[in-house]
């Protein structure tokens, strides 16, 4: 089943055309990679597919629903981690998972549960009670992708979550990534580390707005040549 499904999207900002008519989509369960360097075009395409963008024109849906005319039902039905740290470090763990179960519009006891649940599977029940700057960078990167998932999303949106995280904070958080896809969530992650590109089920890699190619991480590797991904960057368009 698809849970996103573009056609010619663009979104421009004046004469710069930020995304260029992407046609992509993305299945239940899937990791969909969206690589590209700095200024690609991958932080814009996910806040249109979050429906906190209009796009200047072409078709986008998202959990079933149209990003331009039903942007609040798509929120409703997905979660979000940005690069730069989301949650409140003057707060304490528990904290912090309450106050994002109520923005989701959670009760009382769904948020009780989910946070027990989650608490556990992180292994911090002992950190409860501590404010999250007290806490290191990769267990915060952890938290914040679990409060993602407080609300079970049907897709969860992941901007270059790893940014700034030691080699094995990064391993974790990808763990448990794929723990996330198997339960049936789609995921999809921005990135500009191509050692990243391997984890990913399908890749789609942008540039100056639109997707260069696509495929999975091993035809990719064979389209670059050489097994480097990094010519599918530089390369000139054909």
């Amino acid at each position: 089943m698809k849970t996103i499904t573009t056609e010619n999207l663009s979104r421009h900002f004046g004469k710069i055309k930020a995304v260029d008519e992407v046609s992509l989509s993305a299945e239940s369960g899937e990791i969909l990679g969206i690589i590209g360097a700095n200024g690609a075009g991958k932080t814009t395409l996910i806040k249109i597919l979050c429906g906190l963008l209009k796009p200047s024109s072409g078709m986008a849906r998202v959990a079933g629903f149209d990003v331009r005319t039903e942007p609040g039902k798509i929120k409703q039905k997905i979660g979000y981690m940005g690069q730069s740290f989301s949650l409140f470090e003057d707060l304490t763990v528990l904290e912090n998972i309450r106050f994002y179960g109520t923005l989701y519009g959670m009760s009382r006891k769904e948020i009780r549960e989910r946070s027990s649940e989650l608490m556990k599977s992180l292994h911090i029940q002992e950190q409860a009670g501590k404010l999250v700057r007290e806490l290191p960078s990769g267990w915060k990167q952890s938290l914040a992708f679990s409060t993602a998932l407080l609300h079970r999303p049907e897709l969860v949106f992941l901007d270059e979550p790893t940014s700034g995280l030691d080699s094995v904070s990064r391993r974790e958080l990808w763990n448990q990534i794929y723990l996330t896809a198997g339960t049936g969530t789609t995921l999809v992650v921005s990135t500009h580390y191509l050692d990243e590109a391997a984890y990913c089920h399908r890749l789609a890699v942008m540039d100056k707005g639109r997707i260069k190619t696509e495929g999975t991480p091993e035809e990719l590797r064979r389209m670059a040549g050489e097994g480097n991904l990094i010519h599918l960057f530089t390369q000139d368009k054909t």
